[in-house]
This record gives C-alpha cells, sequence and structure tokens, in this order.
C-alpha cells in the first residue's frame, strides 16, 4: 500500500491521466481509429532526445561545462550570472528538467563553500525560473514545445514569433534582477591553493566522481564536497569518440525537428547506438513521460469523438489560447495543457506562448520546478515555506511582465486574445 501512494506521489500526472483515457475509453469503445490518436514522431524524438542526453550527463559533460564556467566568476554577483544563465542557456538544448538536475545541486554546494548560504534560494528560484522561460526558445527546449512544433506542423519563423520575444525579455529581467544583487570578490579556492602539494580535495571526491544527492546525506553534519576548481587534465583514455557519437545523434534528432530526415529510421539508429555504447542509458528514460503523452493523445482523441464535448471545449479554447494555456497550465502543469487544448483549436502560436508562460506560477504549473523545490527542500527542510513565498513572488513579477507584453504582441499580429 506504502509503494503505491508513493507511485501515486511520484507519478500524479500520469496516473490522472491514465484514469482519463481509461475513463473516456468508457464512452468511445477501443477501436482501429485508436492508432491514429498519438503523434508517434513526438514520440519517437522525446525517446531519442531523452536517450542523448542521459548519455550525455553519463559522460559528465554538463558538469565539466559548470565547473569551466564557474572557474571565471571572480565574484559573487558573476557566480550568480554565471549559473542562472547557466540554466537558460543550457535548457535550450538539454531539456529545462535536466538542465536543473543538473546544476541545482552544483549551485548548492557552490554557495556553501563560498559561505553564502542566504543567496541559495533566492538563486535556486531565479535558475528554475531561467531554465523554464530558457528552453521555450528551441523546438527541444521542453515536451510541450517539440509537441506543438510537430503537431501544428510550425515553420521556424512561425515559432520563433511565438516564443523568442518572451525570452528576450525573459533574459534581460534576470540580467537586471542578479545586476542589483550586492557584490563582492570570492575567496580562492581550496582546489587552487594546493598547487604547492597539499591535496584537501577528498580521495572520493575528485572530479568525475559521483557526488552524493543532495538530501541523501547530511551535508551540514559531514564535511562538505569540496569542488576541485583546478583545470581537469585530460585523460588518455577519455571518450571523445563516444561523446562525438552523441553528438551526431543529436545532430540527427535535429534534422528530424526540422523535417529534414524521417523519425524512424533515426529512431531505430538512436536505439542501437545506445544499446551498443551504453545500454544502461535505456533506464534512463522518463517512460511515464511517454505514457504520460500516449494517455492524454488517447483522452483527446476520444473526447473530439464526442460531438457535444467537442463542440464545448472548441468554443471555450477559439479565440482564448493564450489565457487557456496559461490558466490550465496552473492546475495541471503546461505539458498535459499543451496536449489537452491543442485537440480544440488552430491556433498554434497563442497556444505555445500560452503554455510556455503559464509554466510561470504555481509550482506544479511546469513540473520542472518540482525539481528544483524538492533539492532545495532536501537540504533545508526548515525553510519550505520561505522558499514557496520566494518562488511564487519571482514567478508572479515575471508572468505579470510577460503577460503585459503577450497582449500587445499578439493584437499586433492580428491574434484574438479575448474571443
Amino acid at each position: 500500500m506504502k509503494a503505491l501512494i508513493n507511485f501515486l506521489k511520484s507519478e500524479t500526472v500520469f496516473c490522472v491521466s491514465f484514469f482519463l483515457a481509461l475513463a473516456s475509453a468508457l464512452i468511445v469503445r477501443p477501436d482501429s481509429f485508436y492508432l491514429a490518436y498519438p503523434d508517434y514522431r513526438t514520440l519517437a524524438l522525446l525517446f531519442c532526445l531523452m536517450l542523448i542526453v542521459a548519455g550525455f550527463r553519463s559522460l559528465g559533460v554538463f558538469d565539466f561545462m559548470g565547473r569551466s564556467l564557474l572557474k571565471r566568476a571572480g565574484s559573487l554577483r558573476r557566480l550568480s550570472v554565471t549559473m542562472v544563465l547557466l540554466c537558460f542557456w543550457s535548457s535550450m538544448v538539454i531539456t529545462n528538467d535536466v538542465t536543473l538536475i543538473t546544476f541545482v545541486p552544483f549551485t548548492i554546494l557552490v554557495f556553501r563553500m563560498v559561505g553564502e548560504e542566504e543567496r541559495i534560494l533566492k538563486i535556486v528560484v531565479l535558475e528554475t525560473i531561467a531554465a523554464n522561460l530558457g528552453s521555450m526558445a528551441t523546438p527541444i527546449g521542453n515536451p510541450q514545445n517539440l509537441y506543438l512544433y510537430s503537431a501544428f506542423s510550425m515553420d521556424m519563423e512561425e515559432f520563433a514569433w511565438a516564443v523568442l520575444p518572451y525570452a528576450g525579455i525573459s533574459l534581460v529581467l534576470l540580467l537586471f534582477i542578479l545586476w542589483k544583487e550586492p557584490d563582492k570578490p570570492i575567496q580562492k579556492n581550496v582546489g587552487e591553493e594546493s598547487a604547492a602539494g597539499d591535496d584537501p580535495v577528498p580521495k572520493k571526491e575528485k572530479v568525475g566522481a559521483k557526488a552524493p544527492v543532495p538530501g541523501t546525506m547530511t551535508q551540514k553534519k559531514a564535511p562538505l564536497q569540496v569542488l576541485d576548481m583546478r583545470p581537469v587534465k585530460r585523460r588518455a583514455n577519455a571518450p571523445v569518440p563516444t561523446f562525438s557519437v552523441y553528438m551526431t545523434l543529436l545532430l540527427l534528432c535535429l534534422l528530424v525537428v526540422f523535417r529534414i530526415l524521417p523519425y524512424g529510421p533515426v529512431l531505430i539508429i538512436t536505439v542501437l547506438v545506445a544499446a551498443v555504447v551504453n545500454p544502461r542509458l535505456l533506464k534512463n528514460v522518463d517512460y511515464f513521460l511517454l505514457l504520460t503523452f500516449l494517455c492524454f493523445f488517447v483522452f483527446i482523441g476520444n473526447m473530439k469523438r464526442v460531438p457535444q464535448v467537442n463542440d464545448l471545449l472548441v468554443a471555450l479554447v477559439g479565440g482564448r489560447e493564450l489565457w487557456a494555456g496559461i490558466l490550465a497550465s496552473q492546475i495541471i502543469s503546461n505539458v498535459p495543457a499543451a496536449i489537452l487544448l491543442s485537440g480544440f483549436t488552430d491556433n498554434a502560436q497563442a497556444l505555445l506562448t500560452g503554455v510556455n508562460l503559464g509554466g510561470l506560477g504555481t509550482l506544479i504549473a511546469s513540473l520542472a520546478s518540482l525539481i528544483s523545490f524538492k533539492f532545495y527542500a532536501g537540504e533545508f527542510p526548515e525553510r519550505k515555506g520561505m522558499y514557496m513565498k520566494v518562488f511564487t513572488f519571482w514567478n508572479l513579477v515575471f508572468l505579470g511582465i510577460l503577460i503585459c507584453a503577450a497582449v500587445p504582441l499578439f493584437s499586433n499580429f492580428n491574434l484574438s486574445l479575448m474571443g
């Protein structure tokens, strides 16, 4: 029973989508039309991208990138800017959730090292906002972008007008907020002071070693892991060929995204290569996310076959895509909102903007935001309430400003917002 409760908590969105699909199947009995419901191209691309990103993570690519950038930060302000912008730009390629999984623990560790724990909360919140808003800038930045770009056969110009203005405004806002942060120099790292021969970094904590996951060890009681910021020496057996393989697969996926290659052969190639290079990558795919998509496809497909329901939803969503996307995201999060609402409108641009801006607001508006919360709460359980206050405040600030920008922008393109 406890295992079931834990499963319901950890995979709430999947469970909701499953019961919706099951309930709709009682209204529209399963038949051959069910096979036409899923967007197989989107599912294949999601699967391939998750495999490839898992491959890069297995090589420590993102960790190396973060450490390399961090070495250039000489002050607390530059450190804050570096960490937040790292999340903003990385999310465009490796998705918002992978970005936060990778860099939020890194941020907590680094700011503890420099004795600035009080700054961690705000920086983690800004990193979360940066990852969610940065990911909107590319078709592969988050699942809702990938789905809508594929489902509506959007071209790059159409996609860019729907998201890039808001990504640009978000970047300016982030830089402005960070520039107002108090600044002071960062003392030299312990790792740099050890060049004379002393090595303060425990053997188990060397660069490349697997760091403890936040929440699994009491870092306040045990000696904090020390980040060795000395230049990483290239090993003779460094997996450059493997890195090149993953880069090639990523390029193939991008060609599929831009409809230059068919998804079928690329899916087969990606799975075969992963099985040969590192079979464990297949265990790192979020299969419940794929199943969630599948369940929503079934639910939407069935609802469209019920005339009364279809007509009602089309009437409710039509002309209000921006607001529908924002509001629905606050309740069911933006990925399910994108899938659900897409079946009842042809206005891809407004819906794309709505579900991306809708990732701001409540903690569940973007499920990626839960990742940051869990990491922070695991390290500072007594500050959960304060995190929620700071998170909600800054999310509403960004959401309010971006909505104010969206209304006139969409009006200029003669897109009806209010119906």
